[in-house]
């Protein structure tokens, strides 16, 4: 689990807090049902009727991946290829259906069937881009979800302000309360900028990154399992694997 999502949320949110206490300011002055109501409903609601609900329920469902962030260090997943290929290489190809049945990747266990079964090599990349485009698009769409929340929050967040000072402009009359009254409305911008900047985009940002890092996963796989169909060597199976994949990211810990 990295969980940099949580983190920068929480550290942000904590400024935040921070900020209001050094300038002796409280909690209540921004915890404001109305505008918070306005700004987190209005926003989810213009976001879902900028795409379709299979959109909305699609992104609902990812929302918590976004916070576990769970990934594949790439190092494992060169292991994994280089070890079947030593057992191609021992058994032959068709020891790969054995192999297939104690994988639980549905990417890999496929191209592993399929290269058992003896699917042409241009055919099973052809496939195995496809299933590898599908599945980019699929991520993406959540991604695209909370990025568009963030677009539309701010400006939902200034349509508050105005109908509250709207209804300042209305209460003229008691300048006592002018002060507190035109404060509480410029709540509704800020809830617009926090959730915006605080959760819709970092949100939407991250499920863009796990996107790509699955695509790239899924690549050294298509790579391995088409290096294996054609008998290369399981060490320079590695170093060719190893050689797509930025240092840094093999560094990394297991």
């Amino acid at each position: 689990m990295d969980p940099a999502t949580i983190i920068g949320i929480v550290v942000a949110f904590g400024a935040l807090f921070a900020m209001l206490t050094l300038e002796g300011s409280h909690l209540s002055s921004i915890l404001l049902p109305a505008p918070m109501v306005l700004v987190f409903f209005a926003t989810i609601a213009v976001g879902i009727a900028g795409g379709t609900m299979k959109d909305f329920f699609i992104s609902v469902k990812a929302l918590p991946r976004a916070f576990r962030g769970k990934t594949t260090p790439p190092q494992l997943v060169i292991d994994q290829v280089v070890g079947l290929a030593e057992t191609a290489r021992s058994k032959g190809l068709l020891a790969l259906e054995e192999e297939a049945n104690n994988v639980e990747d549905p990417f890999l266990k496929g191209a592993l069937q399929n290269i058992a079964d003896g699917t042409d090599g241009d055919e099973l990349r052809m496939l195995l881009e496809d299933e590898i485009a599908t599945k980019s698009k699929s991520d993406r769409i959540a991604a695209r979800f909370f990025m568009s929340l963030g677009g539309y929050a701010p400006t939902v967040g200034i349509v508050g302000t105005v109908v509250s000072l709207t209804h300042v402009l209305e209460n003229l009359e008691s300048p006592d309360t002018l002060g507190p009254m035109i404060a509480a409305a410029f709540v509704a911008t800020l809830w617009g900028l926090l959730s915006a900047n605080f959760l819709w985009l970092p949100i939407g940002t991250r499920l863009k990154r796990l996107a790509d890092l699955e695509v790239e996963r899924m690549t050294l796989l298509m790579e391995g399992a088409l290096a294996l169909q054609s008998g290369s060597q399981p060490r320079v199976l590695g170093e060719r694997l190893r050689a797509m994949v930025p240092a840094e990211a093999l560094s990394e810990a297991a």
